[in-house]
């Protein structure tokens, strides 16, 4: 039996007196951490919640969410993390599918829980921040008292965040304890020396997302080291904070250090401390990747993973890297390119074959290889995983589960729906995405959702949305509009009524009024015919 904050309950024992979470000015040292977290697990256990009971955290970087993460652990739950800038709209069906008994919030989200909470098991609401009604303040939910860890089996799920599939609807991923333990061990050997206990950890990846949460926070209270939230994302504020606080290792996305290289002042920072950079949620432009390591002689390297791989799969080192490339593989994790031609069908009614089998695609002798001279058609596939690190599945969605995995070779293979070659050194490289998902500035989203919410508005008689270039999120949301005869509203209106009821990362920042979207003789919008244009 284990569960996955024995981990860090033995880094207390060894080093009870050291910074485990410092923020505003204030360090909590791992016996404080500790004691705050059990105090958390006590009180959901005084409130009937317990063993593969569901809490949902739906905090920006805090140290709460650190307390209740590992409190909900303690006590054999399972976290359903939230993004904070979801709306209402956005949470009910996370908050119903899994059946979470509890939420931990912001103050100022509490309505937004309490706007769907007749819809779900919620019971109990807890609040960060100043009191309000149909909510427990934090610090007087906590209880006096601490409770021991809950026995859990390797098998049994941790964490229950929501991805989206290819239609656009949030399904929960089970990741398990030993899922998330491996990729923390896996992960934290990757830097120089791997984690160490001197090292300080920024948090400017968000803990709801998979990539901030497991890499991050679990990677610093594994190893002993410091970690310091980050709530909102400020380049300058990160900036000052990398050099006045002697920040070690940091982990992020393109956009975010796009913004630090392109910041005025840029060249007044000298970041000596910090020993490794990681780039990860989207891939990295070659530009962003040199000028940075210009400016500050620190080395960037880009990684990859997947909410379903909990999330580490491949990662380029200090030792090992090639530009343009998404890394090796992690050590224990394998991955090929396979010839995806058999699972892609226009028929209805398809299914796959009883061993579908894969077919890996050969390797090009090195890379990166110039893709306006080579036939990529030839030298592409699927990327597939296997390996502890991936799932054990979504949640109540068998369909979904048989698609996404192949038994082939005495294994169980997750298919990412990332297209890309390797080669001959085991270096891997994504050129495209197999599916419509948008990637903008490292958050995914999928634009059935957004459309969906367009259809809603009574001046819109058809919409359609894609992404398109964007130089510092990579990509960006755009919206192609049919208004109907007699409607009223301006792209400006469109934009911000989907502010109203997504998230700000999601809302179309382009929207055109056309007066009919290209679509097949079967009523599909031929989305390819857009981005051209663009």
């Amino acid at each position: 039996m284990t569960n996955l904050v024995r981990d860090v309950g033995e880094t207390v024992e060894s080093t009870p007196d050291a910074p485990a979470i410092a923020y505003d000015g204030r360090t909590l040292t791992y016996e404080q951490f500790w004691t705050r977290a059990g105090q958390f697990a006590k009180a959901l256990e005084n409130n009937g919640i317990g063993e593969n009971d569901r809490v949902g955290i739906y905090l920006p970087n805090l140290p709460q969410f650190v307390t209740a993460f590992y409190g909900t652990l303690r006590a054999g739950g399972i976290i359903v993390p939230m993004n904070p800038q979801y709306k209402a709209r956005e949470i009910s069906h996370m908050l119903g599918n899994s059946g979470a008994k509890a939420v931990v919030t912001l103050a100022e989200l509490v309505p937004n829980v309490r706007e769907v909470q007749d819809e779900t098991d919620v019971e109990q609401v807890i609040s960060v921040g100043a009191g309000v009604e149909g909510a427990t303040a934090f610090d007087e939910f906590i209880a006096d008292e601490t409770n021991a860890v809950v026995d859990r089996a390797d098998d049994d799920v941790a964490v229950q965040p929501y991805t989206s599939g290819t239609t656009g609807t949030p399904k929960g991923v089970l990741l398990t304890h030993h899922n998330l333990a491996f990729t923390t061990r896996a992960n934290a050997s990757v830097p120089p020396g791997g984690f160490q206990a001197t090292d300080r950890l920024i948090g400017t990846l968000p803990l709801f997302h998979i990539y901030g949460m497991s890499v991050v926070m679990n990677g610093a209270m594994y190893s002993g080291g410091t970690y310091y939230p980050v709530p909102e994302w400020d380049a300058a504020a990160v900036m000052d904070q990398l050099e006045d606080d002697d920040i070690t290792i940091m982990f992020a996305v393109p956009a975010m250090f796009n913004d630090m290289i392109n910041h005025p002042d840029a060249d007044e920072y000298g970041f000596e401390a910090l020993r490794f950079a990681n780039s990860g949620g989207s891939s990295l432009p070659l530009e962003v990747l040199e000028r940075f390591e210009e400016r500050w002689g620190v080395q960037l390297n880009e990684g990859y993973g997947l909410t379903e791989t909990s999330p580490v799969t491949h990662a380029n080192t200090n030792d090992a890297r090639r530009k343009g490339s998404i890394g090796q593989p992690l050590d224990g994790v394998e991955a090929k390119i396979v010839d995806s031609a058999a699972r892609q069908s226009d028929a209805p009614g398809d299914e796959p074959p009883e061993d579908e089998g894969l077919e890996t695609v050969p390797r090009v002798e090195e890379g990166p290889i110039d893709e306006a001279d080579a036939d990529l058609h030839e030298i592409t596939g699927e990327l597939v995983i296997s390996g502890p690190n991936v799932m054990k599945g979504y949640y109540e969605l068998p369909e979904a589960n048989d698609e996404a995995f192949t038994e082939a070779d005495g294994k169980r293979w997750f298919h990412t729906g990332d297209i890309g070659y390797w080669d001959e050194d085991e270096f891997f490289f994504v050129v495209d995405r197999e599916k419509h998902m948008i990637v903008t500035g490292g958050y995914n989203v999928y634009p059935r959702e957004v459309e969906e919410l367009l259809f809603e508005h009574e001046d819109i008689a058809d919409a359609a949305v894609v992404g398109v270039p964007d130089e510092r999120r990579g990509e960006t949301v755009k919206a192609l509009v049919v208004p109907t005869p007699d409607a009223d509203a301006t792209p400006e209106d469109i934009k911000a009524y989907c502010l109203e009821s997504l998230a700000e990362y999601k809302h179309p920042r382009e929207v055109e009024f056309v007066e009919t979207l290209p679509r097949t003789t079967t009523g599909k919008v031929q989305k390819f015919k857009i981005r051209d244009e663009d």
